[in-house]
């Protein structure tokens, strides 16, 4: 082609010249068609593992009720990642898949704290996923949301990653930590959904959106998601250890680190704790950045969660963190995460 085109506009069906145009006034043509390739090819990969879930709920007095929401399969013999609110309390699961065939499901389990549950299909030739690593994802990369708002199937939405570490109050009060934060427009029933990367990796499981802001919409670490799956796959539930506390990943003072000689460059930065809850009893107030637990490192919120899964609960560990410029050691006993 070559580089001076002409512009044509139809007005009132006549086609009238407008202006000689330099292709090069528009550096953007080639990179926007990059970017619709990438969101194509990345739909193309995960896109038949995303399902449709119903969830028929019969309650105490015989009526019978229920919702739908999203999921995506993760391995070939079935096992669908969702959120924990799309399927919790259900007596009766349905999944349709991409190519319109429908099948009952069955509830492998749930984990209400991270908003996360696992469901399986029997049934033939099913596409899966790939769970990406969360923690390399950078803010300003872009985020594809794949879910079937409101019975649309397959609906497909593209943003970026706008913040990475977040906290989330869940539906039922829990802290949610190492949450998403994505401008890829989410609606109710994306719940449960995959957020993908441009290489068709899944970097996260849609979750919640802000309303009625535009543009604040969240997800669950696909890190968090393929530790907790395992867990359920293996044992249908998780006991956990419990220090009641929000956190959010940070960067750790230069100084500290140096001064300290500590081996990692990240923390959790204290942002609340529950009144009477472990993290309060042994002392640990906001603005406080966790750095180890039990001799263990702890870089990430994500980290918290594993340790925390393995904690001794009723039993005294130690907790490591920098209040300032001060390193202090207390003693902390794990609760066992409430059920509600």
């Amino acid at each position: 082609m070559d580089m001076e085109t002409e512009v044509r506009f139809v007005v009132d069906d006549t086609e009238r010249d407008v202006a000689e145009v330099s292709l090069g006034a528009f550096p953007d043509g080639p990179l926007l068609d990059a970017y619709s390739n990438a969101v194509v090819a990345a739909v193309g990969r995960v896109g038949p593992a995303v399902v449709n879930i119903e969830a028929h709920v019969t309650k105490r007095n015989g009526a019978k009720g229920g919702g739908s929401g999203s999921g995506f399969i993760i391995t070939p013999d079935g096992f669908t990642l969702t959120n924990s609110h799309v399927v919790q309390g259900a007596s009766e699961l349905h999944a349709t898949l991409a190519d319109g065939r429908r099948y009952p499901a069955t509830m492998v389990g749930t984990d209400p704290d991270t908003d996360l549950a696992v469901i399986r299909l029997d049934a033939p030739n099913l596409s899966h996923a790939r769970l990406g690593e969360s923690a390399r994802i950078q803010v300003g990369q872009m985020a594809i949301a794949i879910g079937n708002p409101d019975g649309f199937q397959a609906s497909v939405t593209a943003g970026i990653v706008s913040a990475l570490g977040r906290s989330l109050r869940g539906k039922e009060g829990r802290m949610m930590d190492d949450i998403i934060q994505t401008d890829a427009a989410l609606n109710p029933v994306n719940s449960g959904g995959p957020l993908v990367n441009s290489g068709g990796e899944v970097i996260g499981v849609n979750t919640a959106v802000i309303l009625p802001a535009q543009g604040i919409c969240f997800a669950i670490a696909a890190d968090t998601a393929r530790f907790i799956a395992a867990w359920l796959i293996k044992d249908g539930c998780i006991r956990r250890g419990y220090f009641g506390l929000a956190g959010q990943n940070v960067d750790l003072p230069i100084r500290a680190v140096r001064f300290h000689g500590l081996q990692q460059r990240t923390g959790i930065l204290v942002v609340s704790c529950e009144t009477g809850a472990a993290a309060d009893r042994c002392g640990l107030q906001p603005g406080d950045l966790l750095i180890a637990f039990n001799g263990q490192p702890l870089p990430s919120v994500h980290d918290l969660h594993k340790r925390l899964v393995h904690a001794p609960i009723g039993q005294r560990c130690e907790v490591n963190f920098l209040r300032g410029a001060e390193r202090l050691t207390r003693a902390i006993v794990p609760d066992e995460r409430r059920k509600t």
